[in-house]
C-alpha cells in the first residue's frame, strides 16, 4: 500500500477540484481525508486472523469500486444539505475513495487490489508499478526503509498530486467571472479607487 499520508495528500489534491464554498468548510476536508484513508480499515483483519487473500482481507472488499460507490453515496446523502448538489459531492468522494486502490495497484509489493469485489475477487496490479510498498503501521515509516518509501511516494505521487491541485485551482480561477476594472472603480466610490 501507499502510506496513509500519501493517500490523504492525493485526496486533498483531488478535493481542490471542488466548489469554493466547500473548500472553506472543515467538514468537507474531514470527508476528503476519511474517504482517502478508510479503505485501509481492512488492515484490522491482520490482527483478527482474516487471511490477506480473503474477501475482507487487506486490499479486498474495502478497496473495491463498489465500496467506494457505497461510501460516497452514503456520505453525499448524509451531507446533502451542507454540500449541494449531492451528486457532485458523491462523484468527488467516489473518485477520492477509489484513488486509494488505484495507488495501491501501482505498488511493488503485497497482493493486488480486488477492484471488482465481491463479484470478482481476483487481485489486480497495474503493469506500471513504480511505488515502493509501504509497511502497515506508522512506526515503520520512521526507519531508513521508510525514508526510501516516502522518497518514492514523493516522486511518483506527491509531485503529480500537487501539480493536479495547482492546475485545478488555476482552472477555477480562470473560469471565475471577472469584474471589469472601470466598473470596480465606479462601485468603490469616489476617492476609494486604485492608488
Amino acid at each position: 500500500m501507499a502510506s496513509l499520508l500519501t493517500h490523504a495528500l492525493v485526496g486533498s489534491a483531488v478535493g481542490q477540484a471542488s466548489k469554493r464554498e466547500w473548500r472553506s468548510d472543515w467538514r468537507f476536508w474531514g470527508l476528503v481525508v476519511t474517504c482517502s484513508v478508510l479503505p485501509d480499515i481492512d488492515s484490522i483483519g491482520f490482527h483478527a486472523g482474516v487471511p490477506y487473500s480473503a474477501l475482507w482481507g487487506h486490499r479486498g472488499m474495502t478497496h473495491s469500486f463498489l465500496f467506494a460507490a457505497i461510501l460516497a453515496a452514503g456520505l453525499a446523502l448524509a451531507f446533502r444539505r451542507s454540500f449541494s448538489p449531492a451528486w457532485k459531492l458523491g462523484v468527488l468522494l467516489f473518485v477520492i475513495t477509489a484513488s486509494h486502490g488505484v495507488l495501491d495497484a501501482m505498488t511493488n509489493g503485497g497482493l493486488g487490489v480486488a477492484f471488482f469485489s465481491p463479484f470478482d475477487q481476483q487481485r489486480y496490479f497495474f503493469s506500471c508499478r513504480p511505488i515502493q510498498v509501504s509497511p502497515i503501521g506508522i512506526s515503520r515509516l520512521f526507519t531508513w526503509r521508510g525514508v526510501r518509501i516516502l522518497g518514492s511516494e514523493a516522486l511518483w505521487i506527491w509531485c503529480p498530486a500537487l501539480l493536479f491541485a495547482v492546475v485545478a485551482r488555476t482552472a477555477q480561477w480562470l473560469r471565475k467571472p471577472r469584474q471589469p476594472l472601470l466598473q470596480a472603480e465606479a462601485e468603490s466610490g469616489p476617492g476609494e479607487g486604485l492608488s
